[in-house]
């Protein structure tokens, strides 16, 4: 967004005004710029003459804000320190800075942390604060710069960077299965059944895709994967997981596969973005480092 330049008075002007709200004395704003009394005062006056508005009301040797001017002060001291703020960041860490990164808690902990340490060591420069998001958000009011999304690219306004399919699999622990004959879709209808809340109708989806129909039965639902992976471990239930979640854990025969145990896809996650903010450089980094890692080979 651009603004007329009779709207942007010169920052020495705005700097003067600001000291000498804050402190109350053209003397000590002075002092504080490094600049002679007569200069101070000149520039608040040119400051006045801009705006055409009264800043202080002149009582001998005493400054008194008016009300505008003390509304314009409070305001202006924010806008200073945002770009104080910008300039030591930038000077300090000219190659990074701070990245929001909003993520799903599964996606976050089994696919994104182990991998985190690869881009901390190449982009050093670059802070990343992970805040959990179960749900899309406005990107407007949330101060986000980017999100790990799961579903189809249908988040408004943003850009996107597809990260992989979501390949489900069935699974259950060895202590639900023992004694039980299943060797086929149609031996898992019997065992109860886990379910992830954002996953409704998937159990009905996997029996539909190997030719069954059941009920829908669900012994108990979940809100978040890891909590579901734990109850299946116990032998609360067979679950249907994102393939990347238990991997370790059929490696060490902790869950087993079912029989025919995958179970299709269901979207697919992705790294997006709002389109305004598409090259702020550390999502910039991210972004590419991303495209790296999931790229073939």
């Amino acid at each position: 967004m651009t603004f007329p330049r009779r709207f942007l008075p010169p920052l020495p002007w705005l700097s003067a005004f600001e000291a000498v709200a804050r402190l109350g004395s053209v003397t000590e704003a002075a002092a504080e710029l490094d600049l002679s009394q007569g200069a101070v005062s000149r520039q608040v006056q040119k400051l006045e003459d801009r705006l055409g508005q009264r800043l202080f009301t002149r009582d001998r040797q005493r400054l008194i804000l008016t009300p505008a001017g003390a509304t314009y002060a409070k305001e202006l001291r924010g806008a200073l320190a945002t770009i104080a703020s910008a300039t030591l960041s930038l000077s300090s860490n000219p190659h990074g800075g701070l990245l929001n990164l909003a993520i799903l808690p599964a996606f976050g902990t089994y696919w994104l942390a182990p991998r985190l340490p690869r881009f901390m060591a190449a982009h050093p420069g670059v802070t990343v604060n992970l805040a959990t998001r179960t749900h899309p958000f406005d990107f407007a009011r949330e101060d986000f710069h980017a999100a790990i999304h799961f579903g189809q690219r249908d988040w408004p306004g943003a850009g996107f960077l597809k990260l992989m399919e979501e390949e489900n699999m069935a699974v259950a622990a060895p202590a639900l299965l023992a004694g039980r004959k299943v060797e086929a879709p149609s031996d898992v209808a019997p065992l109860p059944r886990l379910q992830i809340e954002s996953r409704k109708g998937a159990w009905r989806r996997w029996f539909m895709a190997h030719g069954l129909g059941t009920e829908d039965r669900i012994a108990v639902q979940f809100d978040q994967f890891a909590t579901m992976i734990e109850a299946a471990k116990q032998g609360l239930g067979a679950a249907l997981v994102p393939r990347f979640l238990v991997e370790a854990d059929l490696a060490s025969g902790v869950l087993q596969a079912l029989p025919q145990s995958e179970a299709g896809r269901f979207g697919a996650y992705y790294l997006v973005w709002p389109e305004a903010g598409a090259d702020y450089p550390p999502l910039v980094s991210l972004r590419d480092w991303l495209a790296e890692e999931i790229a073939p080979g």
